[in-house]
């Protein structure tokens, strides 16, 4: 623009030019979504009259964070480097860290697991052994696959190892459609299963509408490298039969047909098959790759459920990501997004859901921008009894799941730095703990740990065989350290518990492992020392 010609004065030029571009990149002036998180959160405090905690400090964040992000507490050195840095923004950069740490994926792909599958899987005679979808899903978290892409990959099973959610329901097209919908739209629909919901827009008809989608579904089974492996086809004809209300079904009563709906939408819109088409004989084919359907029904059921216009499927997954981190859902249980239910904060939720579509469902930007926030970094200290506080005013308290406390116990003890025979805990003791710690928690955040973890912890032969002195473990390297003792009791600490000790602590455990001179005596005291913060709540949960 000629600004000197203009009839406008160049200042207001300049502003009309700028307003233009902020049209055009609206999103490079956007308010970051972290701060409009705490703004909407600190609002309901000022609304329900509540005082927040204070920040955390350095090394509560920093265990907090590295559990949350890599199922595990951080090691001595990790700890040490974080805490002794002194710039501003390494929080960030710390957070930047571990969401580019192979460990990442891992850990989401064991929470993804569990939710998937739980500790008990429906099918486990085919779904016991699914190293191959673990190592596939991990892979989606590292790369930074969209969530939208991850789902659909899932639903179509066409990449090697993404096949095990169909198998997981094999010829039980109503049972996946129960779990696609609570997993992945936030919605509960077993009610209609059997009869119309007498309090919601649900009918029969709209949960066998989405059964619809699944009920063409085959399972190949084959053996490669020793190893199961799935291929997921598609028949070209079939459907489900409607038997209406379980409570009037006449005995041989076959049913009615009811083609596939989307979940209150419209029916899919289907070409009929040609006059002359034969269906192949999916029992005689033994060898991947079946063939390709005439038309997908589980191509338009990805398209549609990962779609921005999708009523349910953004807001299901900010709901439960958000959950993951802070506690508890904006709506709460997670999997239950019904008209009737009310987001404590719906400008937020309303927020969370609209930015992570226009973010192109990017897992990564969204987890960092919920880490950065004041409302995640609260201190977990404060008034109220609630372990995951509704209105977020302290940060929540969560017990260690069994993943995450078997890796945290290996990288404190420094299990794997070990000079040992054993290089892994033995499958018996991994089994043992992920049967006692594995039910932690109800399913909404209330922790219910029973006198078996007790026993365990206090009684078992387990946590002294990870704790005894070998060479380079911690144990070892304490004792055998040029360090002063008071110097040992901080590494020591900060390797379990990750803080440093009081004073009074420290030359209490000094006092207490150095009260012999006997060798023995200080190495079975320094073990003990070990094993009693490995017993403390500190430990146990992740403050």
């Amino acid at each position: 623009m000629n600004f000197v010609n203009s009839r406008y004065s160049p200042t207001v030029s300049i502003r009309s030019y700028l307003l233009l571009l902020a049209l055009f990149y609206g999103e490079l002036w956007s308010e970051p979504l972290r701060k409009v998180i705490d703004r909407e959160v600190s609002a309901g405090w000022k609304k329900e009259k509540l005082e927040p905690s204070k920040l955390a400090n350095d090394e509560t964040f920093l265990r907090r964070v590295y559990l949350d992000l890599l199922g595990m507490v951080p090691s001595y050195e990790e700890a040490k480097a974080f805490l002794e840095e002194e710039s501003e923004d390494k929080r960030e950069k710390l957070v930047d860290q571990l969401l580019s740490d192979e460990r990442f994926g891992k850990h989401q792909m064991q929470i993804w697991d569990l939710s998937i599958f739980t500790r008990k899987p429906a099918n486990p005679s085919f779904t016991k052994d699914r190293d191959r979808f673990k190592d596939w899903l991990a892979k989606q978290f590292n790369d930074n696959v969209s969530w939208d892409g991850i789902v659909q990959k899932m639903i179509l099973a066409e990449e090697e190892g993404s096949a095990m959610f169909h198998v997981q329901y094999r010829n039980k097209p109503e049972d996946e459609t129960v779990a696609v919908s609570r997993l992945f739209l936030g919605t509960q629909l077993q009610c209609a299963r059997c009869h119309d919901h007498p309090f919601e827009e649900l009918s029969q008809k709209d949960f066998y509408g989405m059964a619809g989608f699944f009920v063409r579904l085959q399972v190949l089974q084959e053996t490669k490298d020793k190893k199961k492996v799935y291929t997921i086809g598609e028949k070209s004809s079939g459907e489900v039969m409607f038997t209406g209300d379980v409570r009037e079904q006449k005995p041989g009563d076959k049913g009615e047909p009811v083609k596939p709906k989307f979940l209150l939408g419209d029916s899919l819109n289907e070409p009929d098959l040609p006059e002359d088409f034969k269906e192949p004989d999916y029992k005689k084919i033994k060898k991947a790759p079946y063939p390709k359907p005439y038309f997908s029904r589980k191509a338009k059921l990805a398209e549609w459920m990962t779609s921005p216009d999708n009523p349910y499927f953004a807001k299901a997954a900010v709901n439960r990501f958000w959950a993951q981190f802070m506690g508890r859902g904006l709506v709460h249980p997670v999997d239950n997004l019904t008209p009737d239910s009310k987001p404590t904060h719906p400008k937020l939720m309303d927020a969370l859901a609209k930015e992570f579509i226009a973010h192109n469902f990017d897992l990564k930007w969204f987890f960092k921008e919920i880490l950065l926030t004041k409302a995640y970094q609260r201190d977990s200290a404060g008034p109220g009894e609630e372990a995951t506080p509704k209105w977020y005013q302290r940060a929540r308290v969560r017990p260690l799941s069994a993943e995450e406390l078997i890796a945290s116990l290996r990288v404190a003890t420094r299990f794997d730095a070990a000079e040992s025979k054993e290089k892994s805990l033995p499958n018996a003791t991994k089994s043992y703990m992920t049967k006692i710690f594995g039910e932690p928690v109800d399913g909404r955040g209330n922790f219910q740990g029973g006198i078996h973890e007790h026993l365990f912890l206090n009684n078992g032969s387990q946590l002294p065989g990870i704790i005894r002195a070998k060479k380079g473990n911690l144990a070892y390297t304490l004792l055998n350290s040029e360090n002063t003792w008071g110097g040992r009791m901080d590494e020591l600490f900060l390797s379990t518990i990750t803080r440093t000790p009081t004073e009074a602590e420290r030359n209490r455990m000094v006092g207490y492992i150095t009260a012999s001179e006997d060798k023995r005596e200080i190495q079975a005291r320094l073990e003990e020392a070990i094993w009693t913060l490995l017993n403390t709540s500190r430990f146990r949960f992740n403050y």
